[in-house]
C-alpha cells in the first residue's frame, strides 16, 4: 500500500445533511427568495414516486429490516418483472442507502449497476433513475455529478421539490452559495417538510444564524412522520446544539433521538461526543467503542482513535488507526473520493503532509467550498505555508459562518505570522463558540490564547 493508500479518512455520504424554512423565517441572507411557481413536467405517479425516493436520498437510513426487506421485495419483483425500469432506479436507490446506514460502500457499484440497467430501459425522462444516480454520485462525493443529474431530474419535473433539494445539495458542496440557497428556497417553497426544513436549517446555520436555524430544525421536527424521523430531527438539534456550546441542551436532545428510536446510532455517538466535552474521557471511550461495534462509521472510528490518543492508550490507538486504514482502501476501490478527508486527518495528526497538501489542492481545483476552504487552509499550515493559508482561511469564514474550527485554524495562521491581536481574537471566538470544540484542538486553543497574552 502507497503512503497515500494508508491514509485514514471519514465516511463517504452526503455531506450536506440538511437545510430550510418556509413561512416566517427569512431563510438566506446572501440570496433572495425563489418565486415558488414551479410547474410538473411529468406524470403524476411518475411525479409522487420521484418524490417518495428523493426524499429518502436526502434523509439518514436506521439499519434495519425495512430497508432489507425493501430490497430483496424489489430484487424478487425485478425477477418476474425484469423490464420494470422504475424498480431497477428504487433498487439502485436502497443499495445507496443500504451503503450509508452500513458503512459499506460495496453497495456503491451494485447501485450503479441497477441504476444503469434503469436508464437503459428508459434513457430520457427516467426521474426516478436520475435521482438515483444524484445521490449516488454525491455519496461518492462526487458534486460535479450529483449536480449534472439533479439538473436532469429538474428538467423532466421541474415542480418536484426534492429534486430540488439534491440539485442545491451538489451546489452546497461545489461552493455555489446563491445557487445552492435558491435551489432550496424553491424546494421549501413547493413542498415545506422534514427534508426542506431541514436544508433551511444547515443554509441557516452556513450564514451564522443560530437561532433560525434551530427554529427550522423544530420545524423538521414537527413535521416527522415516525419515530425514525423524530430520532433524526432530535439527533440534528443535539448537533446544533453542541455546536454552539450548548453541551446540557445538546444531552437533553441526543437522548430523545436515543428514546424515540434506539435503533438509530448517531445519538448514542453524540452523547459520547457530550461525555468528552466534560471531560469523561473513560465513560466517552466505552461509548463511542460501543457504538464502532455497533456502526463502524469512520468518522466514529477517528473519534474513538483521538480519545485513545488523547488518553496515552497508543496501542488501542493504533488498533483504531488500523481500521480505519481497511476502511479508507474499501472506500477507495468502490469509487469514493477522499481527497478532502485525506487533507483533514493528515493535518490533524501529522502524517504525511505533503500529501495531505496534494489532497487538500486537489479537491480545491474541483470544488470552493467553504469546508475545503478550511481543509486547505490548515493543510498549508501545516506544512509551515501560513502566509499562503490566510487566504483560504479567511474564505472558509467568508458566509459568517459560526464555526469554531474554522476560527481556531485561522487564529492558529495569524499567530503563526505575528498577526497577535487578530490571533487573539479569532481564538477567543472559537472558545466563545464551543469551548470544547474538539477533543485534540480544544485546549491548545486555550493555551496559545493565553501565551498571546489573551483571555477566553
Amino acid at each position: 500500500m502507497s503512503k497515500r493508500a494508508q491514509r485514514v479518512v471519514l465516511v463517504a455520504g452526503m455531506a450536506v445533511a440538511a437545510m430550510f424554512v418556509a413561512g416566517g423565517i427569512g431563510l438566506f441572507k446572501a440570496v433572495g427568495t425563489g418565486d415558488g411557481n414551479g410547474t410538473g413536467g411529468s406524470a403524476q405517479a411518475a411525479s409522487d414516486q420521484a418524490a417518495r425516493a428523493a426524499a429518502a436520498a436526502a434523509q439518514p437510513l436506521v439499519p434495519g429490516a425495512p430497508l432489507a426487506q425493501q430490497i430483496q421485495s424489489l430484487q424478487l419483483r425485478l425477477k418476474a418483472f425484469p423490464k420494470d425500469q422504475r424498480s431497477w432506479a428504487d433498487l439502485g436507490l436502497a443499495y445507496v442507502q443500504q451503503a450509508r446506514v452500513t458503512a459499506d460502500p460495496a453497495f456503491y457499484p451494485k447501485a450503479q449497476g441497477v441504476l444503469q440497467r434503469s436508464l437503459r430501459l428508459q434513457p430520457t425522462g427516467n426521474l426516478d433513475a436520475d435521482t438515483g444516480m444524484a445521490a449516488l454520485a454525491a455519496a461518492r462525493h462526487d458534486f460535479s455529478g450529483a449536480l449534472s443529474w439533479g439538473q436532469k431530474g429538474e428538467v423532466v419535473d421541474p415542480g418536484n421539490a426534492n429534486i430540488h433539494a439534491i440539485t442545491g445539495d451538489a451546489l452546497v458542496e461545489l461552493g455555489r452559495y446563491p445557487e445552492a440557497f435558491g435551489e432550496f428556497q424553491k424546494a421549501v417553497d413547493l413542498k415545506p417538510d422534514l427534508a426542506t426544513y431541514s436544508r433551511g436549517s444547515y443554509a441557516l446555520e452556513l450564514q451564522g444564524d443560530g437561532a433560525d436555524a434551530r427554529r427550522a430544525m423544530e420545524l423538521a421536527l414537527s413535521a416527522a412522520a415516525s419515530a425514525a424521523d423524530q430520532a433524526w430531527a432530535d439527533n440534528q438539534l443535539g448537533e446544533l446544539a453542541f455546536n454552539r456550546g450548548d453541551v446540557a441542551g445538546a444531552r437533553r436532545s441526543y437522548l430523545l433521538a436515543t428514546r424515540t428510536d434506539p435503533t438509530f446510532v448517531p445519538p448514542f455517538a453524540g452523547l459520547a461526543k457530550v461525555e468528552a466535552a466534560e471531560g469523561k474521557i473513560t465513560d466517552a471511550i466505552r461509548d463511542y467503542a460501543s457504538v464502532v461495534q455497533r456502526y463502524p462509521l469512520p468518522e466514529y472510528v477517528i473519534a474513538l482513535h483521538d480519545l485513545y490518543q488523547v488518553d496515552g492508550q497508543a496501542s488501542q490507538a493504533a488498533r483504531e488507526l488500523g481500521l480505519l486504514r481497511v476502511e479508507e482502501q474499501l472506500f477507495r476501490s468502490n469509487g469514493v473520493d477522499m481527497d478532502l478527508e485525506i487533507a483533514q486527518y493528515n493535518a490533524d495528526h501529522g502524517l504525511d503532509l505533503a500529501d495531505g497538501l496534494a489532497a487538500a489542492q486537489a479537491e480545491w481545483g474541483r470544488r470552493q467550498a467553504i469546508n475545503v476552504a478550511d481543509a486547505l487552509a490548515w493543510e498549508l499550515y501545516a506544512n509551515g505555508r501560513a502566509a499562503e493559508a490566510l487566504p483560504y482561511a479567511n474564505r472558509a469564514l467568508a458566509l459568517g459562518t459560526r464555526n469554531a474550527l474554522f476560527f481556531f485554524h485561522r487564529g492558529m495562521i495569524e499567530g503563526a505570522l505575528g498577526q497577535t491581536p487578530a490571533a487573539r481574537a479569532d481564538l477567543r471566538t472559537a472558545l466563545s463558540i464551543n469551548p470544547s470544540f474538539s477533543v485534540l484542538w480544544s485546549k491548545t486553543a486555550a493555551d496559545t490564547l493565553a501565551a498571546l497574552g489573551g483571555k477566553a
